[in-house]
């Protein structure tokens, strides 16, 4: 077979790592419109805050590699513009020499990822403003940075918000995060971010929530953000307003796509054309506690996703089983993790619920030395299954939350949480677990 894939990252290259392991004989093209191959998108943060030392160390493999020892034709620089599926053919431009190209294929995969969301925003071409999504964005960010800036405005409290507001706090830059709704980090409750809120304000980080940003002004660089309520003075902005997966150059296909223009794929990662695939930022996942499919574009799903295509594309039959909603991050001393749905979610879904909360202590009480961790269930109100949970603390986080996705994957209920054998010594826990406190307390 002839396999192209369109998408040199997490989700195209797990693919064609799994079609070269698993068959032979094949011809694998791959199609990426950036210039670099299967890297750690989500480090970037910490190269810009010097806790990495340099983009190269986020790249897993280069085009190179992959053409000189596994046999993959790799190309940089060719960006997709159209797909005819009745002819088999992708069209494109090759940015090397600006030529068109045309590809036959037998079988196809989308692995395209999403692109920053970019508001039509008065002024936004002026310099000093980045989105941060590739190598080449935090390049130019990071020199930027060195251009004597010192007020820097995040635009959004998400993930990469979160993150890049620590990093730049920690090479000494002023940071004010705007955000349009009432909380940073969305994926949390209300009671949750306020912890959130106050971790950023105990780091000197300037919160504007409320607001909606309208456009910039300077003359040929940025020097205000203009919101609906006030105007802030800065040399550097980072838009970080989320992501829109990158399925434009489908249009015309039928190629059946989701509420946000996700491509809909089934448990094979197909999608509604014959020998069409789709995985990663650009597809849907399967939600396992929503019961439904969804779009929660993350790194650990893109690369499941992958695999799990190119096992089906050489007729290696397995199916992706779907996600539950696992996140976590580091904001200065705290780790924030949630896993399944919020009580926000929960409301959406019409799930009739219950929480309970708790503040602990991620050792026993005696000897825990890193303060409190905070722990929010959330139940369904009549069978008390699990639906979710959210914890934030200083230390041991992520193991809580890792125990807590495993039973959420499992449809464990509230009370069997009380059940599990969890590892005790002094140092690590208590005898009851944060999240088994909490459980016992569930009514």
């Amino acid at each position: 077979m002839r396999i192209l894939i369109i998408g040199g990252d997490a989700a195209g290259m797990s693919a064609a790592m799994q079609i070269v392991r698993n068959s032979e004989g094949h011809e694998v093209i791959a199609l990426e419109r950036g210039e670099v191959y299967s890297y750690g998108q989500c480090g970037l943060p910490y190269v810009i805050g010097g806790e990495v030392n340099s983009t190269e160390d986020l790249i897993a493999r280069t085009p190179e590699t992959f053409r000189e020892k596994y046999g993959i034709d790799a190309r940089v620089l060719h960006e997709v513009t159209r797909v005819d599926c009745d002819k088999k053919i992708v069209h494109g431009i090759n940015h090397q020499n600006g030529k068109v190209f045309e590809e036959r294929y037998d079988r196809l995969l989308v692995a395209t990822g999403a692109d920053p969301v970019i508001p039509p925003w008065e002024g936004k071409q002026l310099e000093g403003i980045f989105p941060l999504k590739t190598i080449p964005d935090a390049k130019a960010i990071m020199e930027d940075l060195n251009n004597e800036v010192q007020e820097a405005v995040i635009i959004g409290g998400g993930y990469i918000g979160l993150e890049m507001a620590e990093n730049l706090v920690s090479i000494g830059k002023d940071v004010c995060i705007i955000d349009r709704g009432a909380q940073l980090a969305k994926i949390f409750d209300e009671e949750m971010a306020d912890l959130i809120h106050g971790e950023a304000e105990r780091n000197g980080v300037k919160l504007a929530l409320g607001e909606s940003v309208e456009g910039f002004e300077g003359e040929d660089r940025v020097e205000y953000v203009i919101t609906d309520k006030a105007r802030y003075k800065t040399d550097h902005v980072l838009i970080s307003a989320g992501v829109t997966p990158n399925t434009s150059f489908l249009e015309g296909t039928g190629i059946y796509k989701s509420y946000n223009d996700a491509i809909q794929v089934n448990g094979f990662m197909e999608t509604s054309i014959m020998d069409i695939y789709a995985a990663g930022d650009c597809a849907t996942q399967y939600h396992r506690i929503k019961e439904r499919h969804d779009y929660i574009p993350l790194g650990t799903h893109a690369n499941k996703q992958g695999q799990i295509a190119g096992l089906n594309i050489v007729n290696e039959h397995t199916s992706f089983r779907g996600i539950v909603g696992t996140s976590i991050l580091k904001f200065f001393d705290l780790t924030l993790g949630r896993t399944g749905i919020s009580s926000r979610e929960a409301e959406q879904e019409g799930i009739p619920y219950k929480t309970v909360s708790l503040e602990s202590t991620h050792a026993a009480g005696y000897y825990s030395k890193a303060g409190t961790m905070n722990v929010k269930l959330i139940y369904h109100e009549k069978t008390r299954a699990l639906l979710g949970g959210q914890i934030i603390g200083r230390e041991g986080v992520d193991k809580r939350i890792d125990v807590l996705a495993t039973a959420l994957y499992h449809h464990m209920s509230v009370d069997s949480l009380i059940e599990l054998d969890l590892a005790y010594a002094p140092p690590f826990n208590s005898v009851w677990d944060p999240i088994q406190q909490a459980a016992r307390r569930a009514e």
